[in-house]
């Protein structure tokens, strides 16, 4: 069977919104929290579980997030999470955020989980039983979003060239 993205629907809520209506952006890591937290359930890894079982954490190393369109209070929005990558040690756990109907990337992000021993809390190899458990759910970006009948955004455009640096101030 194909892999495919883990998909959570929430509503955008009172507390996930700015003055305007509009979701605060860091209200994104929330959903994205939910997603990845259904998707390990969904796999038979619940985080108490999987945590006992392997005797690890799989702490955060980098959290990045793209916004296309602003979400809004109601807003249902579907929230699909997938496994981008898997390294010896660490994944890439991807989000692609849609509105409910015609799909639309409103947001994207990715975060790196690093796996750790409890005790010590230095890096060791991720399980084999977890590797397994996530492979249906374990694809790369273009193939989700193609399964979600969305495109890619265009990349960002370049950052402007840094200012010149100034010369030295002349000492008194």
């Amino acid at each position: 069977m194909p892999a495919t993205p883990y998909i959570i629907e929430e509503y955008v809520r009172w507390s996930d919104v700015d003055f305007a209506g509009i979701i605060f952006y860091g209200s994104y890591v929330r959903f994205f929290e939910i997603a990845e937290t259904e998707l390990f359930r969904a796999c038979g890894l619940p985080y108490a579980r999987l945590f006992d079982r392997y005797d690890i954490f799989l702490p955060r190393k980098a959290v990045h997030s793209e916004f296309h369109w602003p979400a809004r209070l109601d807003d249902r929005l579907r929230v699909a999470a997938y496994v981008g990558r898997v390294g010896t040690k660490s994944m890439t756990l991807n989000f692609d955020v849609l509105r409910d109907g015609a799909p639309s990337l409103g947001a994207a992000g990715w975060m790196v989980l690093v796996c750790v021993d409890r005790k010590r809390l230095k890096p060791q190899p991720l399980p084999a039983g977890l590797v397994e458990a996530l492979a249906p759910h374990t694809l790369p970006v273009a193939a989700a979003r193609a399964l979600l009948g969305v495109a890619s955004p265009p990349p960002a455009p370049p950052a402007p060239p840094a200012p010149p640096a100034h010369p030295p101030l002349a000492s008194p």
